[in-house]
């Protein structure tokens, strides 16, 4: 690891502008996967900026009958809130089904979002990775690619996204909120706020130099069956291969979000118009721009196949 200076941030506003005083930092909370790309030398900020002591850790009703959730919320008690259980299933749900508990015990919820995709070319130094050393090149094309992305990739880059919160936040209409460097806020849908790769995979979301997020939004509960699953290699400590985050009306009618598929939590509104006729009719749309690699051609069986079981599930 490099060295590097370190500061405690007093307020979201002065972290952000100390940020973007030095281009080359990084904010720091639980560290479950920035620590991991700085022993590696994937990451080498000169500099930290910790924002632990900002406050951030509530979950909050707000006047439109929602919850605002603090970026610094670690991800166990996010999952636990008796409210969170009740009214957004998917999302405690989606978030039982990520790492371990002692990591849930440290993440926090901004640092899930933002973590970086877990594509193993992207963590071995020695091989070309466009998302860690932009116009070098991508290793995973060519390369072992049955985990990579099925939908939404470019010719830079096929990572995945690896977080299943994301995906539970996608199926909910979250907003992220954030704070500039000049102080100002603003927010993002989360639909808006994750980009596809196209010839930059570097820059995975929408923030700009300094943006900090303070909280994510979820809007008043849709109701509904909320079911969240994951196919993975192992039982537990593995990311998606598929995930499907479903909200299910009594009528038939609701969203859908799959993860491990794309760069970013993959849902297209237009196909829930065909979740009454079940989860062939839906998948169509879902998958319909997919190009999957010899490898991983699996995945589109394996995406429609889950669907119909949550579907069936959330059918009772």
């Amino acid at each position: 690891m490099r060295s590097f200076t370190y500061e405690r941030a007093r307020t979201p506003a002065d972290a952000a502008a100390a940020a973007l005083r030095n281009p080359d930092t990084k904010f720091i909370a639980g560290g479950t996967n920035l620590l991991d790309l700085m022993k590696l030398e994937i990451e080498t900020p000169a500099h930290l900026i910790d924002v632990n002591g900002l406050a951030l850790d509530k979950i909050e009703p707000t006047s439109e009958g929602g919850l605002r959730i603090g970026a610094l919320v670690r991800n166990t008690d996010l999952a636990a809130d008796s409210r969170v259980r009740r009214d957004y299933g998917v999302l405690s749900r989606a978030l039982l089904a990520g790492a371990s508990g002692q990591l849930r015990n440290k993440a926090t919820t901004a640092g899930n979002l933002l973590q970086r995709t877990r594509c193993p070319y992207f963590y071995d130094t020695n091989q070309p990775c466009n998302k860690r050393r932009p116009g070098s090149g991508c290793a995973a094309i060519g390369g072992f690619s049955r985990q990579h992305a099925v939908l939404g990739a470019s010719e830079a880059c096929i990572a995945t996204h690896p977080s299943d919160m994301a995906v539970g936040m996608r199926a909910l209409d979250a907003t992220v909120e954030t704070v500039r460097p000049d102080g100002a806020t603003r927010t993002i849908p989360i639909a808006e706020f994750y980009r596809l790769p196209g010839d930059t995979p570097h820059i995975e979301t929408t923030l700009q130099p300094g943006e900090l997020i303070t909280a994510v939004t979820l809007p008043k509960p849709v109701g509904g069956r909320q079911v969240y699953r994951k196919v993975r290699d192992r039982a537990s400590y593995a990311f998606a291969l598929v995930s499907v985050a479903a909200i299910v009306q009594r009528d038939g009618t609701g969203r859908v979000a799959l993860g491990g598929v794309a760069h970013k939590p993959w849902r297209v509104e237009a196909a829930e118009a065909a979740m009454p006729r079940g989860a062939k009719a839906v998948a169509a749309q879902l998958l319909a721009d997919a190009k999957p690699t010899r490898e991983n051609t699996f995945k589109l069986s394996l995406a429609e196949r889950t669907l119909g079981a949550v579907l069936t599930e959330a059918k009772g």
